[in-house]
Parts: structure tokens; sequence; C-alpha cells
């Protein structure tokens, strides 16, 4: 496998705890990892880091697929 690598975007649970929503690449596929049985919830910055963040993943597996 590649260099893996891995971002992690802040969010809040439904309850408003600190959480990460993580984004990876396996297998020239894009992973999108919520908070395990939780709701996501994200401010507009953190909206658009989620967008910057799979929007490099989708270019790395671009690469690994290739």
């Amino acid at each position: 496998m590649s260099n893996s690598k891995e971002w992690s975007v802040s969010c809040r649970d439904i309850a408003g705890r600190r959480r990460d929503v993580t984004v990876f690449v396996r297998q020239g596929r894009v992973v999108l990892v919520a908070p395990p049985g939780e709701t996501a919830i994200l401010s507009p910055l953190d909206v658009g880091r989620l967008r910057a963040a799979l929007r490099d993943a989708v270019v790395d597996a671009s690469v690994e697929a290739g």
C-alpha cells in the first residue's frame, strides 16, 4: 500500500461533545469515518475543512487506483 494519509476534521456530536470525522484512502477508495453511532455536527468552517480533506483524498485515491 502507498503511504497512507489521514485527514481529521473537528465536529461535535448531538450532545455537543467534541468529536472528529476522519477521511482516508484505502485501495483507491475514499473512506469517511464519522463518530461511532453519533451525528456529526459541523460548523461552516469545518465543512470547508471536510470538503478540502475529501478533495485531497480523491486525488490520492485516483493515484492509488491508477
